[in-house]
């Protein structure tokens, strides 16, 4: 048995039924009897928690990597293709009955696994190495077994194609301008257009930057377009002639119910989810999902490869569909439309840390979230929370069922808005499925007051169609029926 990740600290023992009391997801960390694409994942995971990209950016490493550990893993099935096509070029790289050992698959997929990391995280470099290490495998070129040129073959050959995919990784994923650069309509000190997006001055001075605004550009593994799940309405948050619509209305005076009547539960709901920088993002939450799953039932090597790839890969996918949406509306934020609508007015509202419900301006209303990142830096519609839960969810109940039943217990005064206070006591959350835990997800963007209740139900919808189909496209792969064109 290979030795659990040591680069990694603090070992939390996730088994069915367990309730761990942390803030986030559990860090699974090291778990002494983990298959090897379980530690490799959560090494990316590690890195995505160090290195603080955005969530689309998240989303992308984790289907590089696990895409590489899939097609090393592939030469060792009898029937499975990877996604280059290499082995239908190449029959030759497909491995014989008595290479298709436990051992060997473990050291392709972790050359393939080393090899994606160290271009996607490059100040990681030192991090991966001792990994690699600890699991004995050498980095400096002297191991040349069939397996290590298995792994680090697929492994480049996934790097070729995705360093063209349109995520302008060379440039570390600035906006790319195609087709044009963009332009926000409003900037921190004017409101030019209060239903559109509005980057906010931050309490350091800085002011927001819309975040991987290109993305839609990039190429997607299963959608046919960015567009394909974008919903056939735009954001109901929608002004005419400078009037704002009924729907705009209603949705502002819901995210102030929510924002008087505030609950510890909803508190702690909202915190839980809020999966912001250095944490895994709201892609890597479910790959966390997938771990505690995998170890529920006791997954193997062989089930994980593909389980994690058809995940990954539904993020990603999920991630164009979200990005497209923001693109293409550029829809206003909470923050601003209450603000805007409000203005001159006095509203109950949550006041502030430690303030609780209170009469406010308007124009002082303020989302329950940290102060130093009161929102998000990219557009409301459609919430990339809700559509990553979509497709995470969307991929873990076809392949198995949606039965779950992962807790975490919140720890009292656990709360980076109101700590010492918030919750007053423990909370456990419970997830008896995988679309409860979707569903709540999204729900914490309401309540954080950070999305509409329209964009994160839209959201939920695009993301669990866009999943569907990413893992229908990936059964493909597994029972080798995937052609160059599909």
């Amino acid at each position: 048995m290979r030795k659990p990740i040591s680069v990694i600290g603090l070992l939390l023992v996730l088994t069915l039924g367990l309730t761990v009391a942390v803030q986030h997801p559990q860090p699974a960390r090291a778990v002494a009897g983990d298959n090897l694409a379980l530690q490799w994942d959560e090494v990316t995971l590690q890195a995505i928690r160090d290195t603080r990209p955005f969530p689309t950016v998240a989303a992308r490493a984790l289907a590089i990597v696990h895409t590489a550990i899939y097609d090393a893993w592939a030469a060792y099935d009898s029937v499975a293709v990877d996604t280059r096509q290499r082995l239908r070029v190449t029959p030759s790289l497909r491995q014989p009955t008595t290479e298709r050992t436990l051992a060997n698959k473990e050291k392709a997929l972790s050359y393939a696994a080393y090899t994606t990391l160290v271009d996607l995280f490059p100040t990681q470099q030192p991090v991966f190495a001792d990994q690699m290490t600890t699991m004995r495998y050498a980095i400096d070129g002297s191991d040349t077994s069939t397996a290590a040129m298995v792994g680090a073959g697929a492994a480049q050959a996934v790097l070729d194609y995705r360093h063209a995919d349109g995520s302008n990784q060379a440039g570390n994923y600035a906006d790319s301008c195609v087709p044009a650069c963009y332009e926000p309509v409003n900037t921190p000190d004017t409101l030019n257009s209060p239903d559109h997006w509005q980057p906010l001055r931050l309490p350091n001075g800085t002011v927001q930057r819309f975040t991987t605004p290109h993305w839609r550009t990039v190429t997607p593994f299963a959608l046919t377009s960015a567009a394909q799940f974008r919903p056939d309405h735009g954001p109901a948050v929608s002004v005419l002639d400078g009037k704002p619509s009924g729907k705009y209305i209603q949705e502002v005076d819901e995210q102030l119910k929510y924002s008087a009547n505030l609950t510890d539960t909803q508190k702690v709901i909202a915190q839980y989810w809020e999966d912001g920088p250095g944490t895994e993002t709201p892609p890597g939450h479910w790959c966390v999902f997938a771990q505690w799953f995998s170890r529920r039932d006791k997954h193997s090597l062989d089930t994980d490869a593909k389980v994690f790839f058809g995940l990954a890969n539904a993020l990603l996918d999920a991630s164009i569909t979200a990005w497209d949406a923001k693109r293409q509306w550029d829809s206003v934020r909470p923050i601003t439309a209450v603000r805007w609508l409000k203005k001159g007015q006095l509203i109950q509202a949550w006041g502030g840390p430690y303030q609780g419900t209170k009469t406010i301006r308007g124009e002082d209303w303020q989302p329950y979230q940290p102060a130093s990142f009161p929102t998000p830096p990219f557009a409301e519609y459609l919430s990339g929370h809700s559509t990553f839960s979509g497709a995470g969810a969307a991929v873990l109940k076809t392949f198995a069922s949606d039965k779950f039943g992962m807790s975490v217990t919140i720890p009292a005064g656990s709360s980076p808005v109101e700590p010492g206070a918030v919750p007053a006591t423990p909370i456990t959350l419970t997830w008896n499925s995988f679309s409860s835990a979707r569903d709540q997800a999204g729900y914490s963007r309401e309540y954080g007051g950070i999305h509409f209740e329209d964009g994160d139900f839209e959201a939920r919808k695009a993301g669990d169609l866009a999943g569907q189909q990413v893992w229908t496209k990936a059964k493909t792969y597994f029972t080798g029926k995937a052609t160059a064109t599909t």
